[in-house]
């Protein structure tokens, strides 16, 4: 892929000796300093796709940056996603004399500030501090050379997108943009084609299907039993590092309160954790003194820990998007991963959405002490008139990148793994630099 040697020495150190069909796409493209949509489910490698051609473009301009003006910029949704992103440049970067900082709120901003004073090559940011710092004074995106875009579609479910605009509306006209998504909402696709011009576009997943090695299977089983099924299900030591998904923040709680009474070695992140407790968790997590996270969708997506062995939906999202995100925490980098969802009467309608995203029927697992035979039987009716099709998306669109209404592009062109690498030029203009 024509990465510089310092960089391929920083990949093999790591473990890695062949890129993922994202990065593989990507990564020539980018590293030619073209604009890119990548289209990817998550766990498919994109952190890489767009960080190894950033270090390669800062190290071959050799410029020095100035204080409180980043060459680079990644914009993402999440803190734990920044700071997963901020290890990644560490790791990829080492044999390379280019820096970089994170910026994320819930912690103090003073030595986000005094980074920012020193001057870095690459900013990662979370969009509310972005704002905040630039507002005081201590951020100027004017030098931006390199516009990342992560997870744009989490960014559109957080509210983010004004902040994204304002964002955008700071950086040079003139620039390159990565813009990363899993999947193609019509504001989306909207703000694709504002941002990007003669891009590449990189399709390496259809929208919304899941991970081909994830096992999945559903458990029928009422409500008042749920924790209790949660309890046998972990039982089993198969299960050795799981992630847990609850629908609220206090069902999150109860759920790792009741595991530690049990005895289970558990913890819970969720947005009313403090900055320093969900980090907490997260590297207890990791490092394996905790077996299982209980986590909100926070927690679904941009969250890399290795070896999860299962992904256990204890609430069904109303969201079926949500859903592929979760499962998508196990099976990543080539793994075996298993996702088990619990389904209570309630929660039919969910599941009907869910199988209909996904293109196909979930196994159903009725092996277990709980198993409700009138919540089966209602499913297996298939939705029923006159309901609503919860969660169902209605959101299905697509950037168009040249591209004709079957999602093909009329001049796609055949990559070497089967999937399709297709470039599109955007018929919309930059949007005016303007601060609201």
């Amino acid at each position: 892929m024509g990465l510089i040697e310092p960089l391929l020495r920083a990949v093999a150190a790591q473990g890695y000796d062949t890129p993922t069909p994202v990065q593989a796409a990507a990564i020539p493209h980018a590293a030619q300093g073209r604009d890119v949509l990548g289209v990817a489910q998550t766990g498919t490698g994109k952190t890489a796709a767009f960080t190894l051609p950033i270090l390669q473009q800062l190290d071959a301009r050799r410029r020095r940056p100035e204080p409180r003006a980043p060459r680079a910029l990644i914009l993402t949704p999440t803190r734990e996603l920044a700071i997963q992103i901020g290890e990644s440049m560490t790791a990829y970067g080492k044999h390379l004399r280019l820096s970089h900082t994170v910026v994320f709120g819930g912690v103090g901003q003073n030595p986000q500030v005094q980074a920012m004073r020193r001057g870095v090559d690459t900013l990662i940011a979370t969009p509310g501090r972005l704002l905040d710092l630039i507002d005081q004074g201590w951020i100027d995106l004017g030098s931006v050379e390199i516009f990342v875009l992560d997870e744009a579609d989490r960014m559109l479910d957080m509210g983010f997108i004004r902040d994204v605009n304002k964002i955008v509306s700071e950086l040079p006209p003139r620039r390159q943009t990565l813009f990363f998504s899993a999947t193609m909402p019509q504001a989306i696709t909207k703000l694709a084609s504002e941002l990007l011009h003669d891009y590449e576009r990189i399709d390496i997943k259809p929208e919304a299907t899941t991970a081909e090695k994830v096992s999945q299977r559903v458990l029928f089983v009422e409500k008042a039993n749920k924790r209790e099924l949660l309890h046998d299900l972990l039982d089993n030591p198969a299960l050795d590092r799981a992630i847990v998904f609850t629908r609220t923040k206090h069902g999150a709680n109860r759920v790792a309160k009741f595991l530690g009474q049990r005895g289970i070695g558990s913890d819970a992140i969720h947005g009313n954790k403090s900055q320093t407790a969900r980090q907490r968790a997260l590297e207890g997590f990791k490092d394996g003194r905790t077996r299982v996270l209980v986590a909100t969708d926070i927690a679904s997506r941009g969250i890399d820990v290795d070896d999860v062995s299962h992904v256990i939906n204890f609430d069904l999202p109303n969201e079926p998007e949500s859903y592929v995100h979760r499962i998508g925490r196990t099976a990543r980098a080539g793994a075996d991963g298993a996702a088990l969802s619990f389904c209570d009467f309630d929660e039919i309608a969910y599941l009907h959405a869910i199988e209909h995203i996904i293109r196909q029927k979930v196994t159903v697992d009725t092996e277990h002490a709980y198993h409700d035979e009138r919540i089966a039987t209602r499913h297996a009716d298939g939705p029923q008139r006159g309901t609503s099709s919860a969660g169902r998306s209605s959101s299905g669109g697509r950037a168009s990148g040249g591209r004709s209404s079957n999602g093909r592009s009329s001049g796609s062109r055949a990559s070497s793994n089967g999937r399709s690498s297709s470039g599109g030029r955007s018929s919309s203009s930059r949007s005016s630099r303007r601060r609201r």
